[in-house]
């Protein structure tokens, strides 16, 4: 997970979510899915402790050609 090319994941706060998706624009379903046995989640889960279906997670991609690219995933079941 430490690797340079794992991007940084984090988990956003509950009440963080709905000022993102309406930045976005989008709603909590349109967003792309991550699996809750995602080894980077599943590490988050370490931290945090456990991370029910429909949290998001912030992806941070670091790029030397795009600088810093920012997306979201909402977790979902096995």
């Amino acid at each position: 997970m430490e690797h340079r090319l794992v991007p940084e994941h984090h988990l956003v706060l509950e009440k963080e979510e709905g000022k993102i998706l309406n930045g976005l624009k989008v709603h909590k379903d349109q967003l792309p899915k991550i699996h809750r046995n995602d080894p980077c989640v599943q590490l988050l889960e370490r931290k945090h402790g456990p991370i029910e279906e429909g949290r998001v997670i912030r992806i941070v991609r670091i790029s030397e050609t795009s600088g810093v690219s920012v997306a979201y995933r909402l977790v979902v079941g096995r």
